[in-house]
């Protein structure tokens, strides 16, 4: 971090020029020549006060300019990152986010709250096509890009499709990448909803009051059975949704 901080030896007290914008001009620079790159975790707003000997109002204008710029993000409970690219995932394939962020050349983590058979509600064994009462599987977990959490994961897996899913160590490989090495599903379903998380999803995701989420839920069978039902919920400015596909099939009204 000190190497970070060496960055700011040209902020001249003395110019007509204010020290704010000194501030924010020496972090604009590495993050344009890339000497900064997307994720890396900036000073905190302390070690900025104590290295520099300024206000924190002036260090907190620098980095709320360079938010709104969007050149920062600003963290709840974590700090200041230089900001990257919404992670972009599809809506009409399957797909492994430990891959995802591995590919684009940050690190991929999981922790898992809890794997463990439930009794499922009425809801869940209605849309796991199950009779009231079934015992499920259930994970949650919690996905991480590099220091972010990035996704959370609450999954149920029909036992009789997938007996051995609880004995796997989801802290090593993911759900998706299990189920994949599995079975080929025959049918999905998706769906997609903007959602207020509540005091638990945002402590998990290290999220601001009133920040919204995406939340997507699927349903994946094979052989004419649902085998799992899995809600994935992503922090709304750090994930986004999408799908291209060819039109020959489709016809404009």
């Amino acid at each position: 971090m000190s190497a970070l901080i060496d960055c700011f030896d040209d902020i001249n007290k003395s110019a007509p020029e204010p020290i704010y914008h000194q501030i924010k001009q020496a972090i604009e620079d590495r993050i344009a020549s890339g000497e900064w790159r997307a994720g890396q975790k900036l000073p905190s707003e302390n070690d900025l006060v104590v290295a520099l000997d300024v206000s924190r109002m002036t260090i907190n204008r620098a980095l709320r300019e360079l938010t709104q710029a969007g050149l920062i993000k600003r963290v709840h409970g974590l700090g200041s990152f230089v900001a990257e690219q919404p992670r972009h995932a599809s809506l009409i394939e399957l797909q492994d986010i430990a891959l995802e962020i591995e590919n684009s050349g940050a690190s991929h983590a999981s922790k898992v709250l809890s794997l463990e058979s439930v009794y499922a509600s009425p809801t869940v064994t209605e849309l796991m096509q199950l009779d009231e009462g079934a015992t499920l599987y259930r994970l949650r977990a919690v996905h991480y890009q590099d220091e972010l959490p990035l996704q959370l994961e609450s999954r149920y897996v029909n036992p009789a499709a997938m007996p051995d899913f609880i004995n796997q160590d989801f802290t090593r490989m993911t759900s998706t990448a299990y189920l994949l090495q599995q079975f080929k599903p025959d049918e999905m379903e998706h769906r997609v909803r903007a959602i207020l998380p509540d005091q638990q999803t945002r402590e998990l995701l290290t999220m601001a009051d009133g920040q919204p989420c995406l939340q997507l839920t699927r349903r994946t069978w094979k052989d004419e059975q649902v085998v799992t039902y899995v809600t994935l919920t992503y922090p709304g400015d750090r994930y986004e949704l999408g799908a291209r596909y060819a039109t020959d099939e489709y016809q404009l009204r």
